[in-house]
């Protein structure tokens, strides 16, 4: 290859691979459908290699795609950050920032994303709410909201929050079933549980001592669906401590083997690694961590819940964390 790629070259496939569609890439680029099939067809001859695997209905990366893409998305921000360098000296912050959070009735989350939007006008948020685990590596997402521990390589976390975890069970599930006293005893029971990152069915729980197997009867990433089911009596579900905390208080649900499960749920805001981080997503970043810091975290005034919080990220945690690597 005797030139360098053309900067068209490498949007139109880093639209292409986000869009998941020729058509809709060309749409948001606003050209004919067919100058990306152009540039996309040039851009592998002139490689040698094959990017996509298209079909009549699907767009699929090969493993060279997978590797531009990701070089790709940095050589265009780059590009895109001299643009706004030299375009205006206003200081104003401007550009695309794609977020992904989890279904949120947290009025307190929904105000920080009005006061964001008002202090950045020129700034172009889009805010997807998902149940889905999405991939932040070619997913077409800045920034996401996670209520995990898991982490790929190549992203970044800054914990918002730190939730103890708990196995509990309605008083009537356990006076039919029995209460586990090992955690051998657990096969003989109805666990229900989550998916680990957000796509493959739990096939594990954690311990002090690492994680054990368990033999799932209900899967679901909606904690709060867990939460009515073990209320309802139809198992043992492991759920953060200030979730459950009202039904422990109350007896609606009780504490199964304690001591033997102890892992943490970490809220965080993940983010790919990058060297040039636009500044409207640390803008972004920056606004998520005080947002946290004011609604997650314990305050010596506030008073006990009186009732289950309405959302996955409502519950408050006893200490902050900072940002951590996933090793590749």
């Amino acid at each position: 290859m005797d030139e360098p790629l053309e900067t068209s070259e490498l949007l139109a496939f880093s639209k292409t691979v986000e869009a998941r569609s020729l058509s809709r890439a060309a749409a948001e680029l606003g050209v004919p459908r067919a100058t990306i099939s152009r540039r996309l067809a040039r851009l592998e001859e002139r490689l040698g290699v094959r990017l996509l695997r298209r079909t009549t209905r699907s767009l699929a990366l090969t493993d060279a795609g997978e590797a531009l893409y990701r070089h790709a998305r940095i050589v265009l921000d780059a590009v895109h950050h001299a643009e706004a360098s030299v375009r205006k000296a206003d200081g104003a912050m401007r550009g695309e920032l794609r977020v992904s959070v989890p279904p949120m009735t947290d009025t307190s989350f929904n105000a920080m994303i009005c006061d964001f939007a008002r202090r950045y006008p020129e700034v172009r948020l889009h805010v997807h709410s998902t149940t889905q685990y999405v991939d932040l590596q070619r997913g077409g997402y800045d920034v996401a909201l996670r209520a995990s521990s898991a982490l790929e390589p190549g992203l970044v976390a800054r914990t918002l929050a730190r939730m103890p975890l708990l196995a509990v069970a309605s008083p009537a599930y356990l006076e039919a079933r029995g209460t586990p006293r090992t955690r051998r005893d657990l096969r003989s029971h109805r666990c229900m549980m989550g998916f680990a990152r957000g796509e493959l069915p739990q096939t594990h729980w954690p311990s002090s001592g690492g994680k054990f197997q368990v033999e799932g009867a209900l899967f679901t990433n909606d904690l709060l669906l867990l939460c009515d089911a073990a209320l309802q009596g139809l198992g043992i579900a492991l759920l953060p401590q200030q979730l459950v905390r009202p039904h422990l208080e109350s007896g609606a649900l009780l504490h199964v083997l304690p001591g033997a499960i102890q892992a943490d749920s970490h809220i965080a805001v993940v983010y790919a690694e990058r060297e040039f981080m636009p500044p409207q997503l640390r803008a972004f970043i920056d606004a998520v961590m005080a947002w946290g810091g004011e609604n997650l975290l314990p305050r010596a005034d506030a008073p006990k819940p009186k009732r289950a919080a309405k959302s996955g990220l409502r519950p408050r945690s006893r200490s902050p964390g900072g940002a951590r690597r996933a090793s590749g």
